[in-house]
């Protein structure tokens, strides 16, 4: 039992003092980049309001969100504090600015988090769809995938082209260096990722796991996040030279031998750290490697970030 206390309490001092990091990098070197002070006048249609014309897909910093169909997960006040890392649903995220969905399924199409479970794959789509039909030059990379200990859903792959064919961008590696404009009327860059059954084939109308990449750090302690999306960041080449998307999570998560095992007061640890992360890439010569960058509970500013930094790209200032 001690021991057992003794351990905690070194926990918590490891997390203050990791915060505290954090804290005095923002203090002392800030969270400013060219593009900072960009705040889109409508997120809805953010890209639009970038020129579709101008911008190329590999400019772009995507503005993701982590585990993005949790909204209503679970039970509320019992289970869902455990595995909720958005409040807002799959249609007010995208309207918000979000434009990278990762999306777990189990073989039931229903969407989950581990053990719990939420409503159908069919309501991300219904969302998605009602997106795109309300915009005109906004795309959309939907990363789904068979969440760990789940079995694929059957014909999965068919499902989706039938629900989202007219909008499918087919894969291609030639995308990565295409002026949004180039792309249209296609809107979605779906990334299919089941645990068993085959992969999306080379020129298929899905796209396959190997085009959308993370180093994927389970930890609670912000700082050590921070530091190792870093490093794996700083590893890759510059986006011109990929062809493939990355994805850095600003994220932290809950661990099991802690007591705080809510997902909100674990991962507001580090998402206030966004445009400090992007302010530490430019510090760092790194920046031209950033490409996804996703959030739990992603709001109006993080998108801003996002966004600002597209357009200093698109500029030639970043």
């Amino acid at each position: 039992m001690g021991s057992h206390v003794s351990k905690q309490v070194e926990r918590r001092k490891s997390i203050q003092t990791e915060k505290k990091v954090l804290f005095d990098m923002k203090q002392s070197n800030g969270s400013e980049y060219p593009g900072s002070d960009y705040h889109p006048s409508d997120r809805k249609n953010w890209m639009s309001g970038l020129n579709p014309d101008k911008v190329q897909i590999n400019q772009i910093v995507w503005p993701g969100t982590h585990d993005s169909a949790t909204n209503k997960i679970g039970f509320p006040f019992v289970t869902r504090p455990f595995a909720q890392c958005q409040s807002l649903s799959i249609y007010q995220q995208l309207v918000t600015g979000a434009r990278v969905l990762d999306i777990r399924v189990q073989e039931d199409r229903r969407v989950c988090h581990g053990i719990l479970v939420t409503y159908s794959v069919d309501i991300v789509i219904e969302h998605v769809k009602k997106f795109l039909s309300e915009t005109h030059s906004e795309v959309i990379i939907l990363e789904i995938r068979t969440e760990f200990g789940h079995d694929d859903p059957p014909d999965f792959d068919k499902y989706l082209e039938d629900q989202l064919g007219e909008y499918l961008i087919q894969q291609d590696d030639q995308v990565f260096g295409k002026k949004i404009s180039e792309l249209l009327p296609k809107r979605v860059i779906c990334v299919w990722k089941p645990r068993k059954s085959p992969q999306p084939k080379a020129g298929g109308l899905l796209w396959n796991s190997g085009h959308l990449k993370d180093n994927w750090i389970d930890t609670d302690l912000p700082s050590t996040k921070f530091e190792n999306n870093m490093k794996h960041l700083g590893e890759l080449q510059p986006v011109t030279s990929r062809k493939f998307f990355y994805r850095v999570e600003n994220t932290v998560t809950p661990q099991a031998d802690n007591p705080i095992l809510c997902v909100k007061p674990v991962t507001d640890r580090i998402r206030p750290y966004a445009r400090v992360f992007i302010s530490q890439c430019f510090s760092q010569n790194i920046v031209d490697r950033l490409q996804i960058f996703s959030t739990d509970f992603i709001d109006g500013d993080f998108v801003d970030a996002c966004a600002g930094l597209t357009k200093a790209r698109s500029e030639g200032k970043a």
